[in-house]
């Protein structure tokens, strides 16, 4: 019996720490059920922003929003939230869309199963305490969900996004024309954009690219007839 309990056991961590691989990759996605595209109507494209808040990131990109009147989804880590929650105040108030991203930005893999739960749990109750929104939207760090986080997730009835388009903006070699080109190269309504507000966990100084590069994102949806949403 002991024998039978403790593999029962390893078999369950195992579970637990086994990764999705580049679940971002469509065909896995489709597989595992976890959303890239969200028909959101026939001119819709769906913005999202991860990371943030961030003190001077994230007031850039909502200036570039109000200017084009476009909105977006934000997904937000409670450790930067603590940080700055006038500034998660501020993203409410705008109109923008509030989703967690964890409590704290590590890979799933690493996290134990309680220990996720308690994390999700911190993230989803500062949104809840600072806005009046109730989140019902995640995406975790570096977009790998593990098996039992994708069912920690559901079990919530939250639903598992990650993003279809992405203009891999946290590099250092990025550019504001290359974000741009990599994120309006092949859009399409329903797409889900990948953008971060934020430079916490990537390149120091990435989130002035974004920002450089959203009002050239934002100008050539219109040329298209699309328009920017949260989702």
């Amino acid at each position: 019996m002991r024998t039978a309990t403790g593999a029962l056991g390893v078999a369950g961590a195992l579970a637990w720490v086994a990764p999705a691989p580049a679940a971002h990759v469509g065909a896995l996605c489709d597989m595992l059920g976890i959303v890239r595209r969200i028909d959101l109507g026939s001119n819709a494209v769906g913005l999202t922003f991860d990371d943030g808040p961030h003190r001077d990131g994230t007031p850039a990109v909502l200036a570039a929003l109000d200017a084009a009147g476009a909105q977006a989804t934000f997904f937000v880590v409670g450790e930067q939230i603590r940080r700055e929650p006038q500034i998660v105040r501020e993203i409410a108030a705008a109109g923008h869309r509030l989703a967690v991203h964890g409590d704290r930005h590590r890979a799933l893999t690493a996290v134990p199963p309680t220990r996720l739960r308690a994390d999700l749990d911190r993230c989803a109750e500062l949104i809840g305490e600072l806005t009046s929104q109730v989140p019902d939207r995640y995406r975790p760090p570096y977009g790998i969900f593990s098996p039992a986080g994708l069912l920690e997730s559901r079990s919530r009835g939250w639903t598992p996004l990650l993003w279809s388009v992405w203009g891999r903006d946290w590099r250092a070699s990025a550019t504001p024309d290359s974000i741009a080109r990599l994120v309006t190269r092949s859009l399409h309504a329903g797409d889900v954009v990948l953008l971060h507000d934020a430079d916490h966990y990537s390149s120091p100084g990435s989130w002035r690219r974004t920002a450089d590069a959203l009002p050239r994102i934002l100008d050539a949806l219109a040329d298209r007839g699309l328009r920017a949403v949260a989702v």
